[in-house]
């Protein structure tokens, strides 16, 4: 089953860390998102593999857009 990763915050994705395939360990950054003129790190809320980035660097997002899916079986 595959874990969502969501942005906590309206913000623009300012770095991609990892991509499909990596693995990633619980807390590990994922990506960057810059917001209030903060750079915010968005960490995996599990151990897995990333299945999937939905987003890119430059792309503004939305409170709860989806940024990511993490595979954690």
């Amino acid at each position: 089953m595959a874990e969502e990763l969501y942005a906590p915050m309206v913000g623009k994705v300012i770095k991609v860390l990892l991509k499909a395939g990596d693995a990633v360990e619980e807390d590990e950054p994922v990506l960057v998102l810059e917001a209030l003129k903060m750079e915010m790190p968005v960490v995996s809320p599990v151990d897995g593999v990333i299945e999937k980035i939905c987003v890119e660097a430059g792309q503004e997002v939305d409170s709860d857009t989806l940024l990511a899916l993490i595979d954690d079986d």
